[in-house]
């Protein structure tokens, strides 16, 4: 194994270590989330469940050596939608990890601005599936009816509710209850990805990523209102995912915090 890289970090909710630094575009009512063009979704759909099958798996199983743990949890939902939510540790692979565990649904996932905003590449990364997060409440209708309709349509949706990449992070980090609200207003499962890093060779001196599939989860009956439903089906989700975490056996990069850090 490489030498052990360290990173120091102050805010477990904010604090972004992607290495990007994109400028985002403005998601208004006139970004459109949905296309209806034919060209346009014709070559989307080829390059998102055909072109871009051999880089993934390449990239997944060469440099990632990934396995994939509970996939016959998807089945008996093959034919519903239902979103996934991920902990938030891979720069590039998060765009595929979770499309890759539940080939062939289609699968979508919700990203921040800065995703789609790189000239010529934020155009592929819309056409591979990203749903960005609008910046006003006008916006905010389209966004929803679009999440409604993928739903509608059998497809999946990946959420990292910890919004920040933190690059092969070993733990969970805590994160907020506001993305379950859309499995509870749809009434639809939800299923819970988490990444774990593990060593592996003949000596124990690789590191294989191993995903971890949980699910389905749903709001316990006893919740009354959408909130309590809400809140209860993120602690369901985040109590599984810190378990599952625990599987990580390796650092290759080690965070320590430093509240001295500057914001």
């Amino acid at each position: 194994m490489k030498e052990q890289k360290i990173i120091y970090y102050k805010d477990e909710l904010n604090d972004e270590f992607s290495g990007a630094e994109i400028t985002p575009r403005k998601i208004d009512e006139n970004y459109k989330y949905i296309h209806k063009n034919v060209i346009w979704n014709v070559t989307s759909f080829i390059l998102q469940n055909i072109l871009s099958l051999p880089i993934k798996y390449l990239y997944s199983h060469l440099k990632l050596k990934i396995k994939y743990v509970g996939k016959e949890k998807y089945k008996p939902y093959k034919k519903q939608g239902y979103f996934i939510y991920g902990n938030h540790t891979q720069v590039f692979a998060d765009t595929f990890i979770t499309s890759n565990g539940n080939y062939p649904k289609r699968n979508y996932f919700i990203v921040n601005p800065e995703n789609v905003s790189m000239k010529f590449l934020g155009n592929v990364v819309e056409m591979l599936g990203a749903i960005p997060i609008p910046d006003n409440k006008e916006a905010m209708k389209n966004f929803l009816d679009t999440i409604k309709l993928r739903i509608k349509k059998e497809n999946s949706i990946t959420i990292f509710p910890e919004a920040h990449i933190w690059p092969y992070y070993t733990k969970i980090r805590p994160f907020k209850n506001v993305s379950f609200k859309y499995p509870v207003q749809l009434d639809v499962p939800a299923f819970c990805v988490t990444n774990t890093y593990q060593s592996c060779g003949k000596n124990n001196d690789k590191v294989r990523l191993v995903s971890y599939i949980d699910g389905p989860f749903f709001p316990d009956e006893c919740c009354n209102s959408m909130k309590e439903k809400q809140q209860n089906l993120r602690d369901k989700i985040y109590n599984q995912m810190v378990e599952r975490s625990k599987m990580s056996n390796v650092e290759v990069i080690k965070y320590v915090k430093n509240s001295s850090l500057k914001s």
